[in-house]
């Protein structure tokens, strides 16, 4: 990185340490296209990668005077806030309940461009699994949507769910039980 680039931001987290809220303004401009796909590669929805980088922001905010630059460069730092917040934020349950049903309706097949019976047919198969799915619990639906509608494997899904594999293996079946039960396959 540049120096010159380096020692701007440096200058922009110890004027935000006194409370400038145009050198907030301004780091964000600059360090926000770098700190976003971080959080989108660990939390794989730009949704929730938003809110995280708008939290570790906050945190930049309220922790900028903690800030020593001779312990690592700005990027370093606000990077290590970024990926600490996405971590949190996948700990605290936040990404299994946050948008939830959101991924339901955004995964949810939709029957395609018909006319007539058919199509009215298909509506109410998708309006009968959409129920059915609703009536799962929230981490067998999840799993179930992880693994369906985004293609994930039980060990993915494991592991962006931080739970064991039996588990997600187990939460799998029994949500397929249900729905094959509920649909009535």
């Amino acid at each position: 990185m540049d120096n010159a680039l380096v020692q701007q931001q440096v200058a922009l987290v110890r004027a935000i340490a006194g409370g400038d809220r145009r050198a907030f303004e301004q780091l964000y401009r600059l360090t926000s296209p770098q700190l976003f796909p971080v959080a989108l590669r660990m939390l794989r929805r730009s949704s929730w990668a938003e809110e995280v980088l708008h939290d570790s922001f906050l945190a930049v905010w309220n922790r900028a005077a903690s800030y020593d630059p001779a312990c690592s460069s700005p990027m370093t730092w606000l990077t290590h806030i970024v990926r600490n917040r996405c971590i949190d934020w996948l700990r605290s349950g936040s990404a299994q309940s946050s948008g939830l049903e959101e991924e339901l309706t955004e995964f949810t097949p939709t029957p395609a461009s018909q006319t007539g019976a058919d199509a009215l047919h298909d509506d109410d198969e998708v309006d009968k699994l959409t129920r059915c799915l609703a009536h799962l619990e929230p981490d067998q639906r999840q799993s179930v949507v992880l693994a369906y509608y985004q293609g994930m494997s039980h060990s993915e899904i494991a592991a962006w769910l931080h739970q064991p594999l039996g588990t997600v293996k187990s939460w799998v079946r029994r949500a397929l039980t249900h729905l094959k039960e509920c649909v009535g396959v």
